[in-house]
C-alpha cells in the first residue's frame, strides 16, 4: 500500500509540473529543471538555475565552441593592445534588446561594472578599472593588469549584456524588480514565470542573428521530485533533463529508445564534490587533525559504491581537465592508523566511549547522492578515528549558503565549479581577500597563505601558459598539503535529451549556453 501511495505521489507532482502553461504550435522545447531560480539576473549570481534561463534572454560579447575557442556573439570582433591591458570590442551594428532599443557599448560598459560590483566571482573582473565608449558600437576595457581569462569571462554564463536604461534607473541591481521579468537581446525574450513551477520563454523575432533562433517556445519546468524527473523524460512530455548527476538516473534513461545521454559540453564547467573545513573552528585549524581527517576517507567507497563508478577522484584545487593540473600532489590514501596518531600527535586522545571531539557536518540539499549519502558515509568513516560527527541538513539551499557563508558550520561538503579558468573559479576559494561573509563559495574555509596569495595574483596577470602553469604548479602543492579542503571527486553531470533533438550541446558551457541553434529534426 505504502509503495502504491508513493507512486501515486510521484505520479501527481508530474501531473501537475506538466499541465501548467497552454502548449502552443511550432517547435517547442519543454526542459526539466530540479529546482527554480531566485531571479533570472545572471549578472548577479553564479547559480546554474538562473544561468540555464539568462543565457536564453541575455546575450554576450562572446560565446566559446567545444575546442575552447572564443566566438562572435554581440562583439564582431576583438583585440587586445600591445601591453594587453586593453581589449577593444567592434559591436554588431544592428542587436536590439527585446523592448526593441538597441543595444550600445553603453550598455556594455553598465553591464561590465555591474558584475564586477555584484558577482560573487571577485577575481573574474578585479582587473577591470574602467570600459570606454567611444562610439556606440565600440567598447574598450581597460585593465590594471594583464588577464588572462578576460575573453573566457565574456561568455555568457558570466557577462550577460543588461540594459542601461533598466536597470540604470538607481534601484540596487540585485534585487532590480526587472530581474524577475528581463529585458535582453538574447535569442528568446520572456513571457511568463510561475514561481516554483515554470517559466515559458518565446523566440525572439528581432535576434541579431539571421534565421535564428529555431526553436519557437522554450518553457522550463520546476520538478523537485526525481520520479517526476524521470517520468517527464520517460513519457516524452519533456525533451531536455541538463545536469543529472544521479549515477542511478543516467543509467535508467540511457536505457530509453528515444533518448541519448552525455557528458559533453561540461568541460567549462569543472565541477568538484569537496569536503571544505571552517578553519575558524580550534581543532580544524590543526592541520594534522585537517590531515587525519582525510586518511581516514576511502574515495575508492564513495566513487565506486555510492556513484556507480561513474564519477572520478579529485586530487587538488584544479581538475584533471584542466591544463593546469598537477598530478604530484599530496595524496590521502585510506589509512585509519596513520589518521589515528595525527589525531593524537594534535593532542585530542580518545575518551571513554572513543570519542576526542565532534564536529557538526553540513550538506547541500537536492543532490543526495553527492551530498547526502557521502555525508552519511563520513559520519560512519570519522567515528572510526574517534570524531562525533552530527549531520546538521539545511531545508532548502538558501539557508544552507547562509549558514555555512557565515562562519556558523564546522565542515560542510560542497559542489564547487572551476569555470574553466583558475582565475574565474579557483582562486575565490584560496585566496585571503576571498573570505567575505555571507557569499558562499568564496574562501568558506577562511583559508590564508601569503605564499598563495603572491602565486594566484601572479598566475592571475600571466598571460604565458607556461608560466602560469608553473605558477599553479606551486599553488597546488601547497594547498594539498595544507589541506584546508578535503578532495573527493569530480561530479560526472550528464545531459539526457530527446534523439529528435539537434545541435544539444555545441560549447565548453553545455546546457548554460544560449540555445539559438538547437531544433528538433
Amino acid at each position: 500500500m505504502k509503495r502504491f501511495f508513493t507512486a501515486a505521489a510521484s505520479f501527481l507532482v508530474c501531473f501537475l509540473c506538466l499541465t501548467g502553461p497552454s502548449r502552443a504550435t511550432g517547435q517547442e522545447l519543454t526542459v526539466i529543471m530540479k529546482s527554480p531560480p531566485m531571479h533570472l539576473n545572471n549578472a548577479v549570481t553564479s547559480s546554474t538555475q538562473t544561468i540555464q534561463i539568462a543565457t536564453q534572454l541575455f546575450a554576450s560579447p562572446l560565446r566559446y565552441d567545444l575546442d575552447w575557442n572564443p566566438e562572435p556573439y554581440l562583439a564582431s570582433s576583438w583585440s587586445f593592445s600591445e601591453d594587453k591591458k586593453s581589449l577593444t570590442l567592434h559591436l554588431v551594428p544592428d542587436a536590439v534588446f527585446h523592448d526593441g532599443k538597441p543595444v550600445t557599448s553603453e550598455d556594455v560598459a553598465f553591464s561590465i561594472m555591474a558584475i564586477k560590483a555584484n558577482h560573487p566571482f571577485k577575481t573574474m573582473f578585479e582587473p577591470v578599472e574602467a570600459v570606454d565608449t567611444p562610439d556606440p558600437h565600440t567598447a574598450v576595457i581597460r585593465l590594471s593588469k594583464p588577464h588572462p581569462a578576460i575573453l573566457l569571462c565574456l561568455a555568457p554564463p558570466l557577462c550577460p549584456i543588461i540594459p542601461k536604461h533598466v536597470y540604470g534607473d538607481g534601484q540596487d541591481v540585485r534585487t532590480h524588480p526587472a530581474n524577475s521579468a528581463p529585458v535582453g537581446s538574447g535569442p528568446f525574450r520572456f513571457v511568463e514565470m510561475k514561481a516554483g513551477e515554470y517559466v515559458i520563454l518565446e523566440k525572439n523575432p528581432q535576434f541579431f542573428i539571421k534565421g535564428r533562433p529555431t526553436l519557437d517556445r522554450v518553457i522550463f519546468r520546476f520538478v523537485k521530485d526525481p520520479s517526476g524527473c524521470m517520468m517527464a523524460m520517460s513519457k516524452g512530455e519533456a525533451q531536455l533533463f541538463p545536469l543529472v548527476e544521479n549515477t542511478r538516473n543516467i543509467a535508467r534513461l540511457e536505457r530509453e529508445a528515444h533518448l541519448a545521454v552525455t557528458s559533453k559540453g561540461y568541460e567549462g564547467i569543472g565541477a568538484h564534490n569537496w569536503l571544505e573545513f571552517n578553519l575558524r573552528r580550534p581543532e580544524l585549524a590543526d592541520v594534522r587533525v585537517r590531515k587525519a581527517v582525510n586518511y581516514a576517507i576511502d574515495r575508492a567507497f564513495i566513487i565506486n559504491k555510492l556513484h556507480g563508478g561513474l564519477s572520478t577522484p579529485s586530487t587538488g584545487p584544479l581538475i584533471p581537465a584542466s591544463p593546469f593540473y598537477e598530478k604530484a600532489v599530496e595524496t590521502y590514501p585510506l589509512d585509519i592508523g596513520k589518521a589515528r596518531a595525527l589525531l593524537d600527535e594534535a593532542g585530542y586522545k580518545p575518551g571513554k566511549d572513543g570519542v576526542r571531539f565532534a564536529l557538526t557536518l553540513d550538506f547541500e540539499p537536492g543532490l543526495p547522492e553527492q551530498q547526502k549519502m557521502v555525508a552519511e558515509y563520513l559520519k560512519s568513516q570519522l567515528r572510526k578515528v574517534g570524531i562525533d560527527v552530527r549531520l546538521h541538513a539545511s531545508p532548502d539551499w538558501s539557508s544552507w549558503a547562509e549558514r555555512v557563508s557565515n562562519g556558523t558550520h564546522d565542515m560542510t561538503l560542497a559542489i564547487t565549479f572551476s569555470w574553466g579558468d583558475p582565475v574565474i573559479g579557483t582562486h575565490r576559494s584560496y585566496m585571503s581577500g576571498n573570505i567575505r561573509k555571507g557569499v558562499a563559495y568564496s574562501n568558506m574555509s577562511g583559508y590564508s597563505n601569503g605564499r598563495v596569495d603572491a602565486l594566484l595574483e601572479q598566475a592571475g596577470q600571466e598571460m604565458g601558459p607556461a608560466k602560469r602553469a608553473a605558477l599553479y604548479k606551486e599553488f597546488q602543492k601547497i594547498v594539498a598539503d595544507e589541506a584546508p579542503i578535503a578532495y573527493l571527486n569530480v561530479i560526472p553531470y550528464y545531459t539526457v535529451y530527446d534523439k529528435r533533438l539537434q545541435n544539444v550541446v555545441t560549447s565548453i558551457w553545455g546546457p548554460l549556453s544560449p540555445m539559438d541553434t538547437v531544433s528538433f529534426k
